[in-house]
């Protein structure tokens, strides 16, 4: 039996890059995205805000499948995007204002970081910590990182980092959503999407370099 040394903060750094997809993933998440609520914002026509957005999502997915890497990154925008407009599509044809439709262009994204917050605040709360299962994925055990009282702590304030985001979303934009403040809702729609996001990666990687907390894979 042999062991190799590592540590948590390597696991988790390597982890949080794959999730990522590194600058390129990064670009492809959020331009599609972005260039959907801006035409929206800017147009209030859902049906060009959709044929821009896809237009550019589609011409990053042919130059992924061209390259024969991973069109993951694309498809979750895609997917964004089209779960919105959905929302929108409905709100229209059950006789919405136009105020309404705008409105339920931004309802998912509000659905979603509620619920993702909740879930990872109730990971921590309960012990176990959502980022602790990253460390798991890699040592093959799922749950023996638990056993580390100092890999629980490390893990529960990088998961706090990680939920962080989510909660700063949500309430910043549950009030101008309730208010019907459309223009400030898609501007913070853009300006607490990826760059938040980078923040809380950004200082996910200050914590990761002070600490050097071991763990070993036995095979």
């Amino acid at each position: 039996m042999t062991s190799t040394e590592a540590t948590v903060e390597q696991v988790v750094r390597a982890q949080l890059a794959r999730a990522l997809g590194g600058r390129r993933g990064i670009v492809e998440s959020a331009v599609p995205t972005a260039l959907f609520t801006v035409c929206f914002l800017v147009s209030d026509d859902i049906r060009l805000s959709l044929i821009a957005s896809i237009a550019v999502t589609a011409a990053l997915l042919v130059v992924r499948v061209l390259q024969r890497s991973t069109t993951q990154f694309v498809l979750n925008a895609l997917v964004g995007i089209g779960i919105g407009a959905a929302f929108a599509y409905r709100a229209s044809k059950s006789g919405g204002s136009e105020e309404d439709v705008a409105r339920a262009v931004f309802t998912p994204g509000l659905i979603y970081n509620s619920g993702y917050a909740v879930v990872i605040i109730l990971t921590i709360l309960v012990g176990w910590p959502i980022v602790g299962f990253m460390v798991g994925s890699v040592t093959g055990d799922a749950t023996a990182w638990h056993a580390d009282k100092a890999m629980v702590r490390l893990c529960s304030h990088l998961t706090w980092i990680l939920a962080l985001p989510c909660v700063i979303r949500v309430a910043v934009q549950l009030p101008l959503w309730l208010d019907h403040q459309i223009g400030l809702l898609g501007v913070s729609k853009i300006v607490l999407g990826w760059p938040l996001q980078l923040a809380a990666f950004a200082l996910m990687a200050w914590l990761l370099s002070r600490n050097r907390t071991p763990i070993t894979l036995d095979d």
